[in-house]
């Protein structure tokens, strides 16, 4: 009897630091980001376009970022305003809309993709990469059980496949990066640890 409430207890004291680290790490995320004049979920977008390739469909956008297409739409719809990304119908199938990044995105989003990465790099430096692996793979086990009381009847290998694949995809488009992300080193006439950040 013990045992179990023992195991209760640390089940929803795990559950709280769950929770709490995904709002403290949303909360980072708003603080690097919206000094590049972009909002977390503009930033999230022009990251997918990025990665899925231009013009990226919105319903590709929506199912890489595990948003409805409507709140996507919606969001794209502010973009369009501010001159963040545009959009263009098929030409065969009007239901379709493609969505590319602008110059001025283009201009916000390397700087921001910089300091973003060097934040995360920053926060996870004290885990070593064999316990970032654990940790990996025990929050792959917790996405799965939230998407079977999310989305019952979810193929959970067909799910595994595609993650399989998006992570093959992520070290592709972060090879694109990987000069920009590499730790600082100090040049000559240069400061050690200077970040490629915007002041202002």
């Amino acid at each position: 009897m013990k045992k179990d409430l023992e195991s209760q207890q640390l089940a929803l004291r795990l559950w709280r630091q769950l929770y709490r680290t995904y709002t403290l790490l949303k909360q980072c995320e708003d603080q690097v980001i919206e000094e590049y004049e972009l909002t977390t979920e503009q930033y999230a977008v022009l990251v997918s376009i990025s990665y899925l390739g231009e013009p990226s469909r919105i319903t590709d956008i929506a199912r890489w970022l595990e948003r409805s297409t409507n709140s996507i739409s919606m969001i794209i719809d502010r973009m369009v305003k501010g001159g963040l990304v545009k959009r263009a119908r098929d030409k065969r199938d009007r239901r379709v809309v493609y969505v590319s990044k602008t110059s001025k995105a283009e201009s916000l989003l390397g700087p921001a993709n910089i300091a973003m990465f060097g934040r995360m790099l920053e926060i996870l430096s004290p885990i070593p990469d064999k316990d970032r692996l654990t940790l990996l793979n025990l929050l792959r086990e917790v996405g799965y059980g939230t998407m079977k009381c999310v989305k019952p009847g979810v193929d959970i290998e067909k799910a595994k496949r595609d993650e399989a694949k998006q992570a093959a995809g992520i070290a592709k488009w972060l090879s694109e990066y990987s000069k920009p992300f590499a730790p600082r080193t100090k040049h000559q006439g240069g400061e050690k640890g200077k970040t490629g950040k915007k002041t202002r």
